[in-house]
């Protein structure tokens, strides 16, 4: 049995942020938030890291981050790039933003052909989400059996700003099905989304999916499979901005029967830099982390 493989989606240049934010540093000894993520994915058991990156951020980012974790994981690369496309298809005329979250993992066969984890490069998750995942995926199971980190809500906004998320409707401890919602502000404990030009109630209790997933190999066949309907549906509406969602692929395999996702809860807060005001409170929370005893001052000393 293949040992679970850790994808990490990174990637996006960090357009609300204004700049790659993968690697801005997070505390006093230069460590990004992926660092953080890499060291609890190591202690929860993972060896092999997978990079989703772009060609134009390739020596920048091996130099910051991917030489650095040769030392503790057998490191890989994959290249999301606009013209990695079904036949017959081509990059509409101008457009410069990735297809989303779904083509990059997509991007992954033919590297990827075991279990795996995927997170996104600038998420902060938090220890238990990484053990949780990699029980899940050490253990036997069916081929269409997968599984997500599910958070609270309330535990994953920013109050710099909007955050996307993906709502989940979670019964018997699986997923019955998630709902994205790409405009979500904080409310004190509670929160709205924005849809139509209206203000939509959420309670904070929510369960969200911060695109932590487990999946078997064979996701990335329905990935592959689904793109070119996708692109027939939105190419001409939108086509300069429509994303190829993850969540939304993870859902249509659980509402069309053809799998199941496992939903393990957890009671980590996220941290995140969505927006430049963002870093200072990551920041803070990570020295404070540090000071908990839950993290060394140097990581990988």
């Amino acid at each position: 049995m293949h040992k679970p493989t850790l994808v990490v989606m990174a990637a996006g240049m960090g357009s609300r942020f204004g700049g790659l934010k993968q690697i801005m540093a997070v505390d006093d000894r230069d460590h990004p938030i992926l660092d953080f993520s890499l060291f609890d994915a190591h202690r929860a058991g993972f060896r092999r890291v997978v990079f989703i990156i772009k060609h134009e951020i390739e020596d920048t980012f091996r130099a910051a981050v991917g030489q650095r974790m040769e030392k503790y994981f057998d490191v890989n690369y994959v290249f999301q790039e606009l013209d990695v496309l079904p036949q017959g298809f081509a990059v509409p005329e101008g457009r410069t933003k990735p297809w989303g979250t779904g083509h990059a993992v997509a991007c992954c066969r033919g590297v990827v052909d075991g279990p795996f984890a995927v997170i996104n490069a600038d998420d902060f998750y938090g220890e238990e989400a990484f053990r949780r995942i990699y029980e899940f995926l050490a253990a036997e199971h069916p081929a269409n059996r997968h599984a997500m980190v599910g958070y609270r809500l309330r535990n994953t906004v920013t109050e710099n700003g909007y955050v996307s998320r993906g709502i989940c409707a979670v019964e018997n401890g699986l997923l019955a099905d998630v709902t994205e919602r790409t405009h979500i502000e904080p409310r004190g404990s509670a929160a709205v989304y924005m849809e139509d030009g209206a203000e939509h109630p959420l309670t904070g209790d929510e369960t969200v999916s911060m695109n932590f997933w487990g999946f078997s190999p064979q996701i990335l066949d329905e990935l592959w499979a689904r793109f070119p309907v996708f692109l027939r549906e939105r190419l001409d509406r939108d086509p300069l901005k429509c994303e190829y969602y993850l969540p939304a692929v993870a859902n249509a395999v659980v509402q069309e029967k053809l799998g199941t996702v496992a939903v393990l809860e957890c009671g980590e807060v996220w941290h995140g830099v969505t927006y430049r005001e963002d870093l200072q409170s990551v920041k803070d929370a990570i020295a404070q982390l540090k000071r908990d005893g839950r993290y060394p001052e140097d990581l990988w000393d």
